[in-house]
């Protein structure tokens, strides 16, 4: 499976930094989680590429079946769980419904 380490845009550690601050449900703040991670640090194209990653459905939005819940890609035949944080690590928990609306919320803006 896929995790954005293989990317080669974050490291392990940068990843596992940001899972730690929101292991608990409903700890997950973005913010926090991009500081955690790194991406405040990362280039403009760097940061294209970990939006890409994350529009699975190449529409130039993410929307939320593409945060929380399984999405069946319309190039190929196979279901991929593309749960936000599993994007980051295959082990990472998924956002409760409270969490996918904040960060839908926070890039609306």
């Amino acid at each position: 499976s896929f995790d954005m380490a293989s990317s080669g845009i974050l490291t392990e550690a940068e990843i596992a930094a940001g899972l730690q601050s929101c292991q608990a449900a409903d700890s997950f703040d973005y913010k926090t989680f991009f500081v955690k991670v790194g991406l405040n640090s990362k280039s403009k194209d760097q940061f294209i590429k970990v939006f890409t990653i994350l529009d699975q459905d190449r529409s130039s939005f993410i929307e939320e079946d593409e945060l929380k819940t399984e999405y069946v890609s319309l190039i190929c035949p196979l279901t991929f769980n593309i749960l936000f944080l599993q994007n980051f690590s295959a082990s990472a928990k998924a956002l409760t419904d409270a969490e996918t609306k904040a960060l839908l919320t926070a890039g609306d803006t």
